[in-house]
């Protein structure tokens, strides 16, 4: 017999195979691993802690939404906030474009923090490092309390390329995301514009890619790492780094960005939504109302893009390649034990 979440799984993936949005091969793949025990490829991940977390919601538990850009995170966000099955609703507001996610037992206190509930509290888009040097004393200032709660962080992430492209073709069409705070050490940081006016509308890809100064290159990693481990944002705004300086900031930053990602509650890979799906429910005591679905064709994959030019992007995202590299291994990894652990509940 079959653990109640595995036969949801398995029924979702049945369901979309047949629909042509996912391979069979796919669910094969997943039933196949059902009737077996959980084989690690290697000793990566022997000391990774990952299984399901005590999230109280009725106490002091906060999760917090760490939305990188064009990695999915809108359509997660307005999942956590619209489709979770709870026992107090997030009561929609006047504006429509947020809802108020609070505990069961109060009016004031909310157990969410994302852009769809709270709002940008820390800023837009704000990275780890400002989160965590901020929620805690943005809440009890909203919430007008002072109360030792603890934290679940959650992400999202995306393949490199293709996010990349993604925020590239989002600015051409006028995003700029200029209410960005780039925030280390409770310090501020100016990072100099890549464009004059309003907007970079109309950019080229090549004028995009050139700039040294936009944070579009290695977003994922940057904002996944705690960047006061790195002399914070100098490796944008000190022009007389060597290059040798600024690989070893490199480098720091991508082992800070690894380790975040391992101790985060939960994360998921956007090109997986079935999986993202299962392993969260499995993470925490809350369930989705619907199925995930998974969308294989997006405005970055429809938009071509010269073989040359993904050299560039490979080499200008070179730390988000190496960080999605590890955040593969490490989902596939949190996969086959959630397998392996819903199939010991159910024999």
């Amino acid at each position: 017999m079959l653990s109640s979440r595995l036969r949801k799984l398995h029924t979702t993936f049945i369901g979309v195979a047949a629909t042509g949005l996912l391979m069979t091969a796919y669910y094969l793949n997943v039933t196949a691993r059902v009737s077996i025990a959980m084989v690690p490829d290697t000793n990566e991940f022997a000391d990774d802690t990952f299984g399901p977390v005590q999230f109280d919601i009725d106490g002091s538990d906060v999760m917090v939404f760490l939305h990188i850009q064009k990695t999915g995170g809108s359509s997660f966000g307005h999942h956590l906030v619209s489709d979770l099955i709870l026992e107090k609703e997030c009561d929609i507001l006047e504006n429509r474009k947020r809802r108020n996610c609070l505990r069961p037992n109060s009016e004031t206190e909310t157990w969410l923090v994302s852009e769809y509930s709270t709002g940008w509290i820390c800023g837009v888009h704000s990275g780890w490092t400002e989160l965590n040097e901020c929620v805690d004393k943005k809440l009890n200032g909203h919430q007008r309390t002072v109360h030792r709660r603890k934290y679940f962080y959650v992400t999202i992430l995306r393949n490199p390329i293709d996010r990349y492209v993604s925020e590239y073709c989002h600015v051409v069409r006028g995003a700029t995301w200029r209410t960005t705070k780039y925030s280390c050490n409770h310090r501020g940081y100016d990072i100099p514009w890549c464009y004059k006016g309003l907007d970079w509308r109309g950019v080229s890809l090549r004028e995009f890619m050139s700039c040294p100064h936009n944070m579009a290159a290695n977003r994922q990693t940057r904002m996944l790492a705690d960047l006061r481990l790195v002399q914070c944002y100098d490796r944008w705004v000190n022009d007389s780094l060597t290059p040798q300086q600024v690989l070893k900031m490199e480098q720091g930053i991508l082992k800070s960005a690894k380790e975040n990602l391992k101790r985060m509650s939960y994360f998921g890979v956007t090109e997986e939504q079935l999986k993202l799906q299962a392993l969260f429910e499995f993470t925490f005591p809350l369930r989705f109302k619907k199925n995930f679905i998974q969308y294989n064709s997006t405005r970055a994959t429809d938009f071509n893009v010269s073989d040359k030019d993904i050299v560039e992007i490979k080499r200008l995202n070179y730390l988000d390649i190496e960080l999605y590299k590890y955040a593969k291994r490490l989902f596939n990894f949190r996969f086959r034990k959630f397998i392996s652990m819903e199939s010991d509940v159910s024999n």
